[in-house]
């Protein structure tokens, strides 16, 4: 068959490869980057599935305007405004089959072969897949303990103009980081400044352990004059919820959603309004904050645990930055007393141990940091990360 060149960018998913190996017995993963689905409010989620089918079977059940559900809608526009992001209303967004489909759209809506896009680096390697499918030319923009690196970004953008700029601001995928106040509205301001368009990913900003992070981009684009006409929006309740509703959210400026709509029309019709009904229950019924304390508690546990591991087993051989929220930690190889210093061959070793991660090569679009790798804390419990990192330093 001759296939789409477009295919020719891409490859399929180092870390869905990786999966393929976990089906040894007694392997504790570190690999995935899944909530923990012991955590799942199970019996609010069967309550909001009842009521969706008593209050509105017709409308669960049927097909659903392409842009959502409208109780969803706005149900998800009170939620945002209790973020902080007080203008947002029903109709500034739509809803999507998970963030990632939201990503898909801007892809399609933005992305024309050869356009430049600015990404971090390192970044969620969906998006680089993503964007490389609609012919994106990727260029990385450097990240720290506080996010990507506002002054180099400015020269990259002055630069190379691009079409977008694709931000996890909050906890990234797989970085851990969090930009800070000062760059978020930086980076709002060179929107503003380059007239370029920033996509700001949000599905980790709920999960924080201690303090609040800073508002979104989203919400402080109200100080920033002329920004929010050049931001979109991801949101998702995969991880903080249920992946297994697949839904997510995005808002952005009226011409873009309605080009995104259009395209959404020829992907799926719409989001399952089962699904969407689900969620607008659930949203009502005021549950999502015990959820939400209750799994940051778990996942704030689990993460000190792990950092704590690290350090104990590992010492020199390894440096990170304590992760404040998210799903991961962000690590790399010193080569300290001749250990190992390359990812990927950490990797397998790490495999013969009885123990999975996901090494940082794949996460780069451009000059790989081959001594990175990402652990998720999410799944194990604290005996079970202790014992995975004693395993690890086994394999060190």
């Amino acid at each position: 068959m001759q296939f789409a060149e477009r295919l020719n960018n891409v490859e399929t998913s180092a870390i869905r490869e990786l999966f393929k190996l976990l089906g040894k017995p007694g392997i504790i993963s570190f690999a995935g980057g899944f909530p923990d689905s012991t955590m799942f409010d199970v019996e609010g989620i069967r309550e909001a599935t009842n009521l969706a089918l008593t209050e509105e079977p017709g409308p669960a059940l049927q097909y659903g305007a392409t842009e959502g559900y409208q109780p969803l809608r706005e149900q998800l526009a009170t939620f945002m405004q209790s973020k902080g992001a007080q203008d947002v209303a029903s109709e500034q967004l739509i809803v999507t089959t998970g963030s990632q489909q939201a990503l898909d759209l801007l892809g399609k809506t933005m992305i024309s072969p050869g356009d430049k896009v600015i990404v971090e680096g390192p970044t969620f390697l969906a998006t680089i897949q993503c964007f490389r499918l609609y012919g994106a030319q990727l260029i990385s923009a450097p990240v720290d303990g506080n996010g990507v690196q506002t002054d180099t970004l400015e020269q990259l953008i002055a630069e190379h103009r691009p079409k977008l700029v694709y931000l996890i601001p909050t906890f990234g995928n797989p970085s851990g980081a969090m930009l800070s106040l000062e760059r978020r509205k930086r980076v709002l301001e060179l929107a503003v400044k380059y007239q370029t368009l920033i996509v700001e990913d949000d599905p980790y900003g709920d999960l924080y352990f201690g303090e609040a992070p800073p508002p979104s981009m989203l919400a402080l684009s109200s100080q920033v004059p002329g920004s929010r006409e050049l931001l979109a929006h991801c949101g998702s309740l995969s991880k903080v919820l249920s992946p297994g509703l697949r839904v997510g959210w995005l808002i952005a400026p009226p011409e873009l959603l309605a080009k995104a709509t259009m395209c959404k029309q020829f992907s799926d019709a719409a989001t399952s309004t089962f699904a969407q009904a689900t969620a607008a229950q659930y949203l009502k019924a005021g549950r999502m904050p015990g959820t939400l304390a209750h799994v940051r508690k778990v996942y704030a546990e689990r993460a000190l645990a792990m950092g704590n591991a690290l350090r104990k087993d590992l010492g020199e051989a390894i440096t990170f930055v304590q992760p404040q929220g998210g799903l991961f930690v962000w690590a790399r190889l010193t080569g300290a007393n001749g250990k190992v210093c390359d990812g990927n061959a950490f990797a397998k070793r790490a495999i013969d141990k009885g123990v999975a991660f996901v090494p940082g090569a794949p996460f780069y679009a451009a000059n790989p940091d081959l001594a990175t790798l990402r652990l998720s804390f999410a799944t194990a419990d604290v005996a079970r990360i202790e014992e995975g990192v004693a395993r690890l330093a086994q394999a060190l």
